[in-house]
């Protein structure tokens, strides 16, 4: 359940990304808070710059990126202020990162156990090795995946087993709020539905926070029915380019929505002919049009 104390605030955050002669302004001025036990969405189309707002509050923004302005504040600290050893202790204790793609996320010629013990260890050096891999051990068996595989390499687990062991890295060191950067990419349906359930069943029986981003709206909303669940979102603004902005969510139900969802069933659909389809197709070397696509 979430509370209405506000875990982390975040105040006209700017993010530019800087070249030879020019400036390239990914994030222009969001605001929006997270409380404590809430999951929050964030979603917008790709390049709109989420992935750059996630990197910004874990303080992972490097050159050419430039924090250029704002205030990311938690329980009142800010963030972009950290001195190194605050950041330290600020990083995967209070927030922990899921990034987008567990393959590339995960070393491929390490042990899954090193990796998740080397977190670990880093961050409580008193628990020692052996402390740290028992708590590995629990972490495998809190997301579902037999402990006895914990000394296996990433290359032998599944897509959706790989997600599960970067969430069990996020949950390592337990932290309040969990930035988790779509974590159901590349991931055929069923598994994205496994994957945000098991999100919800860890949220709520661990109480963290969680910052949910996604290209789509659709599929987290049915999982993770929190009342501000994406009370906001974010597209690309047409005046600024791919800078990222507010705008009001849209909400089924709601007036502008079922509107939207009328004109959409009351538009003829328009479809290429057959003729239209081998036209194209011939003007593309070593392409035929296939006679057994309709549309």
């Amino acid at each position: 359940m979430s509370s209405d104390r506000v875990l982390l605030e975040v105040r006209n955050l700017t993010v530019d990304y800087v070249g030879d002669n020019s400036i390239a302004r990914a994030v222009d001025g969001i605001d929006f808070d997270i409380r404590e036990g809430e999951a929050f969405g964030l979603a917008g189309e790709s390049g709109c710059g989420k992935s750059t707002v996630a990197f910004a509050l874990a303080r992972l923004t490097r050159l050419p990126g430039l924090v250029s302005g704002g205030e990311v504040k938690l329980d009142g600290e800010d963030v972009l202020k950290f001195d190194k050893a605050r950041l330290k202790a600020y990083r995967w204790r209070e927030v922990s990162f899921v990034f987008q793609s567990a393959m590339n996320a995960l070393n491929p010629v390490i042990p899954i156990s090193e990796q998740i013990i080397d977190v670990i260890e880093t961050h409580e050096p008193n628990l020692g090795k052996e402390g740290a891999r028992k708590r590995a051990v629990e972490l495998f068996e809190l997301i579902g995946i037999p402990p006895a595989r914990l000394d296996e390499y990433s290359h032998q687990f599944s897509g959706g087993m790989r997600q599960r062991i970067c969430i069990a890295i996020a949950l390592a060191l337990k932290p309040r709020l969990i930035i988790m950067d779509e974590p159901t990419t590349a991931l055929d349906v069923v598994v994205q539905r496994d994957i945000i359930e098991q999100i919800v069943e860890l949220k709520n029986r661990l109480g963290f926070s969680v910052l949910f981003i996604s290209r789509a709206r659709s599929s987290p909303t049915r999982s993770i029915p929190t009342p501000r669940h994406w009370a906001t979102a974010f597209r690309r603004s047409p005046d600024r380019g791919c800078g990222l902005r507010a705008f009001p969510a849209r909400r089924r139900g709601s007036p502008t929505c079922r509107s939207a969802a009328a004109s959409r069933r009351a538009a003829p659909m328009r479809c290429r002919s057959a003729a239209s389809r081998r036209r194209r197709c011939a003007s593309i070397p070593n392409t035929r049009a296939r006679p057994h696509v309709t549309c």
